[in-house]
């Protein structure tokens, strides 16, 4: 919108929140529709940025039917949009593609390692379908298509209570409870700042690239490592517990980013501890809102001010 485009969110608001986007309400390049996408949708567009699923294990889980549709149906007729208005459509994949790889970094070329009836197969099975349907509307339709494979993400506007690591971890932190890691915590995963997420997304969108993309930070952490991290940066007094690993979980998660370095001239450039600060002060003042929402269950804040944590950082 800065740029003079006019921008059209539809969003069915399952995961999503229009408080997100509130500041944009009002602004004359910019509409809100709300609108379940498993239906189809008929709109004057040039570019379509799929980005539509619940992405965190406990909101796919929750309605796993409605995720497989989502991703199923809900590609299908934002295909067909781009196919009626002639735009370009970039379809959000994920990592999950490559489900507990057996090949480490996960390049695009990797076929991947997926439980097809475990319990995250609806997102992981649902973003392969995604995947062929693209293709096939691409080489049969003559659909403009591209594809992202994003990694782990985080940023200011998470919701705090949608069960990433990356939420878990600051928010038992920023109350100096105890920071819960499933499994050994020598799992490991990459985790990318949304700013460089979103220069990815838009570097492809523009490009003349049409095979799938990775879009994710090469450093590796172990999950125990990261808590640690959060621990450390938000300055809690937390313990570190395992508890049971959980099922499907994959073991090793790092991008090889060739290609986007090659043909987008993308790579990550906020480092870990600059996107989790900015997080941590996000959810500090989100923790803070609901406390004063919950007028007759207020508990004391292990922080003497609020503001402590925003100002440490």
């Amino acid at each position: 919108m800065l740029a003079g485009h006019e921008v059209i969110v539809v969003d069915n608001f399952f995961t999503g929140r229009k408080r997100n986007v509130e500041h944009w309400v009002g602004h004359e390049n910019f509409e809100l529709v709300h609108h379940d996408i498993v239906r189809p949708l008929y709109l004057e567009v040039d570019e379509i940025y799929h980005l539509a699923s619940p992405a965190s294990p406990p909101h796919y889980m929750l309605n796993p039917v409605k995720t497989i549709k989502t991703n199923t149906l809900g590609t299908i007729n934002m295909l067909g949009l781009a196919k009626r208005v002639g735009a370009r459509v970039l379809i959000a994949s994920t990592s999950e593609v490559y489900g507990d790889p057996n090949e480490h970094p996960q390049a695009e070329t990797y076929w991947g390692h997926v439980n097809p009836i475990g319990p995250r197969a609806c997102y992981d099975e649902g973003k392969r379908v995604a995947e062929t349907l693209s293709y096939a509307y691409m080489r049969h339709e003559g659909v403009s298509v591209r594809v992202a494979r994003i990694f782990n993400t985080f940023g200011p506007r998470m919701h705090m209570n949608d069960g990433r690591v990356v939420s878990n971890f600051i928010i038992q932190a920023l109350q100096n409870e105890s920071i819960t890691i499933y499994g050994s915590g020598k799992q490991t995963r990459s985790f990318q700042y949304v700013s460089d997420l979103v220069d990815g997304l838009v570097a492809l969108m523009a490009s003349n690239y049409t095979l799938p993309v990775n879009i994710g930070n090469p450093e590796e952490q172990t999950i125990e490592k990261f808590a640690r991290i959060i621990k450390s940066l938000v300055g809690a007094t937390s313990e570190i517990v395992e508890l049971a690993a959980v099922e499907d979980d994959p073991q090793r998660r790092r991008p090889d980013i060739s290609r986007a370095k090659k043909y987008l001239n993308w790579e990550p450039k906020v480092p870990l501890a600059e996107g989790l600060k900015k997080t941590i002060v996000y959810f500090a003042k989100e923790l803070q809102r609901t406390k004063h929402s919950q007028k007759n269950s207020f508990k004391q804040s292990s922080y003497k001010n609020d503001h402590d944590i925003v100002e440490q950082l």
